[in-house]
């Protein structure tokens, strides 16, 4: 009987969705019944485990599941020893000291003595060691930002994506201590014939992100200012060209950058590029 590849996924909330649309993205169906703890893919040798995001690091170190798809900064609280095979661009966010809103700060030696409530116990101690300050550690596992207008804490440290939370909770972000994104985690018992499986999930997971990092673009160029515009479209190796029915026009192909999307487009109108078309990429495999 050929084995599967057990991943790990967090059985809830955003990461969970996002973890389920990359599987998607890479072609694999996941027979995903309500309430499930466990779901296999139709169509690929996978098993998955619907499991609490911290308790995921655990299950990879002991080798219960084979790969993980979590948050960075779940890892370097708990699973510093556990390897990244591949980051994934997704579920970003900052682990950050904050305090409330109107408490002056300075530097972070104001937590000289201080309490902070956080359930990043570990991130906050090596952070803190650097500046060779201590405070008291306060860990809470759950929602840590009413600490301070309760009087448990001076201040806390947790995950931040838009700050809105904070600012509900009338904190303000003073230290950044960490970023951190969703990434592929393998565990260090992980089998020869699994890791084979495994590398054919990674050949689709980059093929997925990287089309996502680009843009394709097709238009029509003068001949005579061909040159000029393909030094813009750089594409995988080269722009791919072809004549059109007018003469002195040709079909110019490529891809671009989508973080220079808009930059490549105004120059490649001023320098004479017409009917332009820009669509998404679903895979790109290089």
């Amino acid at each position: 009987m050929n084995k599967k590849i057990r991943i790990a996924i967090q059985k809830s909330g955003r990461l969970n969705e996002d973890s389920l649309q990359i599987l998607k993205d890479c072609g694999i169906s996941i027979d995903n019944g309500r309430d499930q703890l466990k779901a296999n893919a139709a169509n690929f040798p996978l098993e998955v485990f619907y499991l609490r995001n911290g308790d995921i690091p655990q299950y990879l170190r002991d080798g219960v599941v084979d790969i993980a798809i979590i948050g960075e900064n779940v890892l370097i609280e708990k699973g510093e020893d556990i390897a990244i095979a591949q980051k994934l661009g997704f579920s970003k966010c900052r682990v950050s000291l904050a305090i409330p809103k109107g408490v002056k700060y300075d530097s972070v030696a104001d937590f000289e003595g201080k309490k902070i409530a956080t359930s990043y116990p570990n991130t906050v101690l090596n952070y803190l060691r650097k500046y060779n300050v201590k405070a008291d550690l306060h860990i809470i596992n759950g929602s840590v930002e009413i600490a301070p207008n309760i009087g448990l804490a001076d201040g806390i440290c947790d995950i931040v994506s838009s700050g809105s939370t904070l600012f509900k909770n009338n904190l303000k972000e003073v230290e950044v201590m960490l970023t951190s994104e969703a990434v592929l985690a393998v565990s260090p018992k992980i089998d020869e014939e699994r890791q084979t499986i495994l590398d054919k999930l990674l050949f689709r997971i980059k093929a997925v992100l990287k089309g996502r990092d680009y843009k394709y673009v097709l238009l029509n160029a003068p001949n005579d200012r061909l040159d000029e515009i393909i030094a813009l479209l750089p594409g995988m190796k080269s722009p791919t060209v072809l004549p059109l029915a007018e003469k002195g026009w040709s079909s110019v192909h490529s891809v671009i950058d989508k973080n220079k999307f808009w930059e490549v487009i105004d120059n490649l109108k001023d320098s004479g590029a017409q009917g332009i078309l820009v669509s998404d990429i679903e895979k790109m495999v290089l």
